[in-house]
């Protein structure tokens, strides 16, 4: 049955849960596939798939960070001070968004979509992808060996800002929950073992993604018939991702994420450009 025969919620429902899978396998990977499932499965224009995507992916950030929450894993202060600093910067991104023609937005995702493939690929070469820093270089934020919490330095507020301002621009303008960003700058500025820097990353997500989505809600730039199926299929398939995420080789499913963004990517400049027969 080809795709276009599904009835449309139904397919934002199942492309929804493609997203919630990723976001609980990677902790970054849900978001940066949520807009390119909307452009060619739902023939979304971008103005209108970025928002629906941010909504999706944040509320099944909520969940997950809820989950981590329970289990103690959330770094909620370094949490907070990205997610406030990406919140204040996501109706930025959403406004530039709506005043940019639809194919320079898919160019600069397409780009985005290749960067992040690029990282997942040279990551799956190493069995150890956790590990923040390489020889004698000390990461920016260290936890304490006495009680376990962050020691936060100025250079260590800093980074955690940058990478709030960073994630929460591209929140608003591209619809991505900013967890390609956030990762790698958690794994890169901090000595967090991965199950704290995904449930952190999920915290984050979920707080910028509150100032991109009420911005374009307040601008009428949400289609909630789309929306609403779309983020229930998100949110119920990372359930789902949890219960399966510790049985899937971690470099296997980052090589297998980023080949797949590689192929997106590819779509999206091409369509972009105008190449092809995928432009209408």
């Amino acid at each position: 049955m080809p795709i276009s025969a599904f009835d449309p919620a139904l397919l934002a429902i199942l492309l929804g849960s493609v997203v919630g899978v990723v976001l609980a396998l990677t902790g970054a990977g849900g978001g940066i596939l949520a807009v390119p499932l909307l452009v060619f499965g739902l023939h979304l224009p971008m103005q209108q798939a970025a928002p629906i995507g941010l909504l999706a992916v944040g509320l099944a950030a909520a969940l997950g960070a809820a989950l981590g929450l329970r289990e103690g894993i959330v770094r909620y202060r370094a949490a907070t001070l990205i997610g406030v600093t990406g919140m204040l910067l996501a109706p930025f991104g959403i406004w530039l968004a709506q005043r940019l023609p639809d194919a320079p937005l898919m160019v600069a995702f397409s780009g985005v979509l290749a960067w992040t493939a690029w990282r997942m690929l040279r990551q799956s070469r190493h069995h150890d992808t956790t590990a923040s820093v390489g020889g004698d270089v000390l990461p920016a934020c260290r936890v304490a060996a006495t009680d376990r919490r962050l020691d936060w330095t100025l250079p260590c507020a800093r980074a955690m800002a940058l990478t709030g301002a960073i994630s929460g621009t591209l929140s608003g303008l591209l619809g991505v929950g900013g967890g390609f960003v956030i990762v790698p700058a958690l794994t890169s500025h901090t000595n967090l073992d991965a199950r704290s820097i995904l449930a952190t990353s999920l915290a984050v997500i979920a707080m910028v993604s509150v100032g991109g989505v009420s911005a374009a809600a307040l601008q009428g730039s949400i289609s909630w018939p789309v929306a609403l199926p779309f983020a229930a299929g998100a949110v119920v398939s990372l359930l789902a991702g949890r219960l399966v995420a510790t049985r899937i080789g971690g470099r296997h499913l980052r090589m297998a994420f980023a080949l797949v963004s590689l192929a997106v990517s590819t779509l999206l400049l091409a369509r972009g450009l105008g190449l092809g027969p995928l432009n209408p």
